[in-house]
């Protein structure tokens, strides 16, 4: 790499970095709300929150990776044009395809990591954050007691803890009723309490002290009670059912799986049409950054004693929507409405047919600008609102009393 490619690696990398950064924080802190509320409202452990949402992070770069990669292109190129830089090379006889040696190559790197990600990493932390919610959901990460609530334990016991004090080591204020093995009901109140552990996995120690238990047995008309100083009472914890196999959804497939099922006659057509549409989905997501570079050039470079952004808030239009036609295009696929092969790459062929005619227009054509159009009617846009304002009619009203 010559002085240029430098400087040019250098002015994609930093808004690259920075958009990947900041796109992955605001989607994180999206959903960490949602996940804080989850977890709060099931009684799991804070701690839970962060490994799910490590797992939900493969998700937000596969959609991250792209606009990172257009906005680091074009935000290059756009600065290159405003400070007149991009004049100069093209004197020196640079081209604008030499000048794309450098994006292509952060297009190629970014793109195989890319279809790592959604190929083989994606699918695997779907399928543990499912597992996370699941085990959440039924109890199985040690969701804490709630004060001042009836927990059950199974359907043969229910505990109520008036007050937890020293991060639940200390209790008080508890009551305990329970089936024994024999069908009879105890019912324990104590003045405090804290579990212990014990030999056996499947059973944990509760410890009460200052109490009393009522216990009703079949053979005896009067319920026996039995005031204790200390008592241990031992709570079999509940058995939960184990978390389905990787695989139930094509989200949690990697790309080889998906092209067995879709190629395998034994399947039905349901999971062979999902198959295909989820496994071309991926492919023209990712070999949809190749055309990015050319985009980027098209967008990022303004027309002449012009410095409006438009170029930036289309890119990342352009992105989101064909991102959304895919995902239509997958939904249709998996119906088998369409073939998922016109259904994606027919999108495909048309976003690069148009990328490809606005790169030609601003390389190979003289004074070709692909939205000179679009460019002066914003313009104009502009100005009608800002005479509208009031500090502008005033301002414009002082400076014609001063000619005046």
């Amino acid at each position: 790499m010559n002085s240029i490619d430098r400087y040019m690696a250098r002015l994609i990398a930093v808004p690259l970095i920075s958009t990947l950064l900041i796109s992955a924080m605001l989607l994180v802190l999206d959903r960490m709300l949602r996940l804080f509320e989850f977890v709060a409202t099931e009684g799991g452990p804070v701690s839970v929150v962060w490994r799910m949402l490590a797992n939900l992070l493969p998700e937000y770069l596969g959609l991250g990776i792209p606009i990172g990669l257009m906005l680091g292109c074009l935000l290059a190129f756009r600065r290159l044009a405003t400070s007149s830089e991009l004049d100069v090379l093209r004197a020196v006889g640079m081209s604008y395809t030499r000048l794309l040696k450098v994006p292509f190559m952060f297009a190629i790197a970014l793109a195989a990591l890319n279809l790592a990600i959604v190929g083989f990493i994606q699918p695997w932390s779907r399928y543990n954050y499912e597992q996370l919610r699941f085990e959440l959901r039924s109890g199985a990460l040690g969701a804490s007691i709630k004060v001042g609530e009836f927990t059950s334990f199974g359907a043969k016991m229910t505990m109520r803890i008036e007050e937890s004090k020293d991060e639940g080591r200390k209790l008080s204020g508890i009551f305990v009723q329970m089936m024994t093995k024999d069908g009879t009901p105890v019912a324990v109140t104590a003045q405090s309490g804290q579990f212990l552990r014990s030999d056996d996995p499947d059973v944990i120690i509760f410890r009460l002290q200052n109490g009393t238990l009522v216990h009703h047995d079949r053979n005896s008309p009067e319920p026996r009670v039995l005031t204790f100083t200390t008592h241990n009472l031992p709570i079999p914890l509940p058995k939960y059912e184990q978390f389905r196999n990787r695989g139930g959804k094509n989200i949690e497939r990697t790309l080889p799986e998906l092209a067995v099922i879709g190629r395998n006659p034994q399947a039905s057509d349901e999971d062979r049409e999902g198959s295909r549409s989820a496994f071309h989905f991926r492919l023209a997501e990712v070999a949809s950054m190749f055309l990015l570079p050319f985009l980027a050039v098209a967008l990022g470079v303004p027309p002449k004693r012009s410095t409006s952004a438009l170029g930036v808030f289309l890119s990342i239009v352009m992105i989101v929507t064909y991102h959304k036609v895919n995902e239509y295009g997958q939904s249709i696929g998996e119906l088998g409405r369409v073939d998922p092969l016109i259904a994606l790459w027919g999108p495909f062929m048309l976003f690069a047919g148009l990328v490809i005619w606005m790169y030609y227009q601003i390389a190979y054509v003289p004074g070709g600008q692909p939205i000179g159009g679009l460019e002066k009617a914003f313009s104009k846009m502009i100005k009608a609102i800002t005479r509208r304002l009031p500090g502008r009619r005033r301002r414009l009203r002082r400076e014609e009393e001063a000619t005046a």
